[in-house]
Formats: structure tokens, C-alpha cells, sequence
């Protein structure tokens, strides 16, 4: 008879899952009012979510490290092969189709994941100097891999994706430790190469947005999203009421502009609930990064983590309120969807597994399910 070996609840992490969970509920609560379809295909997309958070948390990382330059080059070639056999939709070819199956995958969202651990892959193996950081070939050589899939990526064209890509990457660089005197050269070289970008790698639509936001006037969709959260109010409105979402004033209700629907439904105090939300979140994962000073591969992961939800969250809600070009960045576990949600909940997995058999002698006596013992 199985039973399951209870040291694994002593270190495993449960305030990250209490975070997540409400913001979950919030999130099914309001697309199941505005379409019961997409409702039932988001628990789809949240069973599946579940089953590779398991699946992930199961992997032992630490054992099997040495597999993720595979994974990343996989990834890369992954990428590579969309420019060729890619699917197009809405103009942008994202997707392969798997052969023999109508099921297809978005290599740019398995990207994250790949990125990230292929950054803490590298740090683990050549920890930086205490003192000093990084230096510049160092850097050189962590920058050769965060940009190969930007590059790959913008080229879709998928401008959102790739430039979270970028922010993670040279985000957690900058908090593990690059050399200060480095980082006004590195600053100085991205303004210089921002017109090159914008006028050499830019699609004519990505253009449009970045203009439309630069102009006096924001875009049909940011207005009807502005109404939609002025008209909330402090505390919001009943359903009945909500007629920027359910007459369909507002765009894309319950993906991009969730959170203008959310605030219209809640008004200000819903609003503040669910950033308080998010706040615990993120700081829970920067706290975390820090108690796992020294485990720099747990710490990249951590701290990665945190920074995507900052990024998505921040970006997402700055454009709904015209701070921020259209990008189509979706509120993390918030917004419709599949890719965005199990590109979470991997990671999740995997920094759950990561802080609950940190402890190398506990780690090294579990059997490869990690869980359940005779």
C-alpha cells in the first residue's frame, strides 16, 4: 500500500498556491458570465494547468540539470521551424501543427520556460564573483542566449512576447550581479539600436500601435476599456448594468481588456483587491529568491518568476488605461486563455519542486516519483 511520505509537506510552499487561487476564481467568475463556452474551455485549460504543475513539481530539476541546454536548443530550433512550416493566424505565424493531429503548440510560450532555465542552468555552472559580479565577456556570452529567441520571436511577428523575453532575461542578470560599470554601456547601446528595431525588424501593424499610442488619441479599443473602468465607480455595477462588456462596447472582454471588465463589474475596491493581490505575489517571490541566497539555480527561478508577473500584470494594466501600447500581454492566471496559464504553472511547478527538496540530503533520498514511498 502506497502512502505518501510527509517530509514533502514540510518544505513545500503553500502561500504561493493560497495567492493564486483567488485570483483563479475571480477570473472563471467573470468569463462564465459573459460566455459559458469559453467558461467550460477554461476549465480545460485549467485541469491541463493543474496536471503540469503536478507533472513538473514530480521532475527532479536538480538530478537532471544537465538536460536543459537540450530543452533549449530544441526550443530554438522550435522556433526556427515556424519561420518555415509555421501556422498563420490573424496575420502572425506562431504555431506548429503536430502531424497526424489537428493539435498545435506555440514555441514562444515553451520559450519561456526553456530561457529561464537555461539562465539558471548557467549561473549554477559559473556563479558570479560575490564582489564584482559579472564581468563583460560573461555578460556577452548570457546575452548571446536571451537574444537568439528574441530575435526569433519578434521575426513572427510577436513584439510582446519577445520583449518579456528581453526584460527577464537581463532582469534577473541585473539582480543576481553584472558589474556596475558595465550597465551604462549596455544602457547606451539599447537606445542606440531602438530606431534600428522600429524601422529594420517592426511590422507596419506593430508600427500603427506604437503610434497610436504616441498620438493625442488613444485607439477605439483603449477608449471603450477607459469607459469601461471610469464607469465603475468606486464599488462597480450589477451585470444588468455592465453594458460596456455585455453590449460588446469593449473589446476582447475576458482576454486583453479583463481588467477593464473586472473594474467596471468591481470598481475601485475590486481593483485594489486584486492588485493587493498580485503585490503579495510578487513580493512573495522576490522574499523567496532572497531566502535562497546561494542556490543561484532555485534563485533564478524565483526571481524570473516574479519579474513576469510584474511585467505582465504592469503592462497589461497600463494598457487598458492607454499607458502603454496594445501589445496583447493577457493579466497572468487572469485573462482567457491556455498558452499564458500552463506557461505559468510550469514554472510555478518547477520552483515548487525546487524549494520543497532543496535540502540535498532530503532531496538525494527520494525515490525519481519524488512523492509517494512503500
Amino acid at each position: 500500500m502506497l502512502q505518501i511520505d510527509r517530509r514533502v509537506f514540510t518544505h513545500f510552499d503553500y502561500l504561493l498556491p493560497l495567492i493564486i487561487t483567488p485570483i483563479i476564481a475571480i477570473s472563471f467568475y467573470l468569463i462564465l458570465e459573459v460566455n459559458p463556452t469559453l467558461a467550460t474551455k477554461q476549465v480545460v485549460y485549467f485541469s491541463i494547468g493543474f496536471i503540469i504543475f503536478f507533472l513538473f513539481f514530480l521532475i527532479p530539476w536538480r538530478k537532471i540539470f544537465w538536460v536543459i541546454p537540450f530543452f533549449y536548443w530544441i526550443n530554438i530550433a522550435l522556433l526556427v521551424s515556424v519561420q518555415f512550416f509555421g501556422v498563420s493566424k490573424l496575420g502572425a505565424k506562431r504555431w506548429i501543427e503536430i502531424p497526424f493531429t489537428h493539435f498545435m503548440i506555440q514555441p514562444s510560450e515553451i520559450m519561456k520556460p526553456a530561457l529561464i532555465l537555461m539562465i539558471a542552468y548557467l549561473i549554477k555552472t559559473s556563479p558570479p564573483d560575490p564582489k564584482k559580479g559579472y564581468n563583460l565577456a560573461q555578460f556577452l556570452k548570457f546575452s548571446i542566449y536571451i537574444i537568439i529567441p528574441f530575435v526569433l520571436i519578434l521575426k513572427q511577428p510577436d513584439l510582446g512576447t519577445a520583449l518579456i523575453l528581453l526584460m527577464i532575461g537581463f532582469g534577473v542578470l541585473f539582480i543576481i550581479g553584472i558589474n556596475y560599470k558595465i550597465w551604462v554601456p549596455i544602457v547606451v547601446s539599447i537606445l542606440l539600436i531602438i530606431p534600428f528595431i522600429y524601422n529594420n525588424l517592426l511590422h507596419d501593424y506593430q508600427k500603427k500601435r506604437i503610434n497610436d499610442f504616441l498620438g493625442e488619441k488613444p485607439s477605439y479599443h483603449v477608449q471603450q476599456s477607459i469607459i469601461a473602468i471610469g464607469s465603475g465607480g468606486v464599488s462597480g455595477k450589477d451585470k444588468e448594468e455592465a453594458t460596456q462588456t455585455h453590449l460588446k462596447f469593449l473589446p476582447i472582454a475576458v482576454s486583453d481588456f479583463i481588467f477593464a471588465f473586472y473594474v467596471e463589474r468591481f470598481g475601485f475596491i475590486g481593483a485594489l483587491v486584486l492588485l493587493v493581490l498580485y503585490l503579495l505575489l510578487i513580493l512573495h517571490l522576490f522574499i523567496l529568491g532572497l531566502d535562497l541566497k546561494g542556490d543561484y539555480f532555485a534563485q533564478v527561478v524565483a526571481f524570473s518568476l516574479a519579474l513576469m508577473f510584474f511585467i505582465y500584470v504592469s503592462v497589461n494594466i497600463a494598457m487598458t488605461i492607454g499607458l502603454a501600447p496594445v501589445v496583447g500581454v493577457p493579466l497572468p492566471l487572469f485573462s482567457y486563455g491556455g498558452s499564458s496559464f500552463v506557461t505559468f504553472m510550469i514554472l510555478i511547478g518547477i520552483l515548487e519542486n525546487l524549494v520543497t527538496f532543496r535540502y540535498d540530503q532530503f532531496y538525494n533520498s527520494l525515490k525519481i516519483t519524488g512523492l509517494f514511498k512503500k
